[in-house]
């Protein structure tokens, strides 16, 4: 069913949209190499310090991947992901063959392409929790040393910072087994709720939307009651696990990296966009609402963790249930309520 995309064609052109990144020379790029692997390592004693939180052995591994290593990973993600819909798409129309596959194939993998290729020049690091058997975490080098360098920031600093962020989701994921199954869950239910005749007019709207300055992005596709409940829920679940993490890092940083607050300052400022097309093109992919997930996810940990303390804080990997929802990221006092 999948062979509607071409992904391998998605992947090359992914691969040559998103470039090599900077220039760094054979040692140099070793050297990072090295230092994200041991940065990595260590940051999970770091985290597990902090919260308590103890991650499985021999799980979840780390790679340092170059940006097509990252476009190849979540073209594979994305393949897995959308499975289902190709296959109600299929069911709705019949199988394409001959030409018409081809061709469509070829289309639609260019679509991925690019958006995967823009993607692959800003992710630092990613959690990939849907490959088997246990995920992986994701560390992009070229990326990171692109960014150390447009912040002036020290490199060894900024790198176990990075890691410091990216080892708490594997930790997260690993420490806490049902999750993975249960964002699966939430996303096959998600995909199951599409209609395939409506994708391509309201992708046509939301981009013209998106370049007038006005209205939100491709998933505020997802409008029927049941994919906004959907939706409202696994907003709940990355605001945590997003702001978790930033808490972590934040948390852990000043007593291992002597120059996170200007880390910290210079980052913040990166994350909310340079130049016209990059600003449309985050409001497009959502990822202006995934700047408001790390900010209110972070918000929802400091209070929590400041009322009642990290243990009973942690009573929120206790099951699915005592996930916080959407609204209650924006009111934690009704999550201590509801949960503890």
């Amino acid at each position: 069913m999948t062979g509607m995309v071409d992904w391998n064609f998605a992947v090359t052109l992914g691969a040559k949209v998103a470039g090599d990144g900077p220039e760094v020379s054979r040692e140099d790029a070793a050297a990072a190499v090295a230092e994200l692997r041991a940065g990595a390592d260590r940051s999970t004693a770091l985290v597990r310090d902090f919260t308590g939180l103890v991650a499985q052995d021999n799980t979840a591994p780390v790679l340092v991947v170059d940006r097509r290593g990252w476009v190849q990973a979540n073209a594979d993600g994305f393949a897995k992901i959308i499975e289902p819909l190709i296959e109600k798409l299929s069911a709705k129309k019949g199988v394409p063959t001959g030409l018409s596959l081809a061709i469509g194939s070829r289309v639609t993998g260019a679509e991925v392409g690019l958006l995967l290729g823009f993607l692959g020049t800003k992710v630092l690091g990613q959690f990939d929790p849907f490959h088997d058997p246990s995920g992986r975490l994701l560390l992009v080098a070229p990326n990171i040393v692109h960014v150390e360098r447009e912040l002036s920031a020290d490199p060894t600093d900024f790198r176990l910072w990075v890691c410091l962020h990216e080892e708490t989701h594997r930790v997260q994921f690993t420490a806490v087994p049902w999750m993975r199954d249960h964002l699966f869950a939430e996303m096959m239910s998600l995909t199951d709720s599409i209609e395939p005749s409506h994708l391509a007019e309201d992708a046509v709207r939301r981009i013209s939307e998106a370049v007038r300055g006005g209205g939100g992005s491709l998933v505020d596709m997802m409008s029927t009651p049941e994919q906004r409940e959907i939706m409202d829920r696994v907003t709940g679940v990355m605001s945590l696990l997003e702001g978790h993490a930033d808490v972590v890092m934040d948390g852990v940083g000043p007593s291992v990296i002597p120059s996170v607050e200007s880390i910290r300052a210079a980052f913040d400022e990166r994350r909310k966009g340079i130049g016209t097309l990059d600003r449309i093109l985050r409001r497009l992919l959502g990822l202006d609402a995934k700047m408001a997930q790390y900010r209110d996810g972070a918000a929802f940990v400091n209070h929590v963790v400041g009322k009642v303390g990290m243990d009973q804080f942690n009573a929120v990997w206790a099951g699915p249930e005592n996930l916080p929802s959407k609204a209650e990221i924006g009111d934690p006092d009704a999550w201590v309520t509801r949960v503890l």
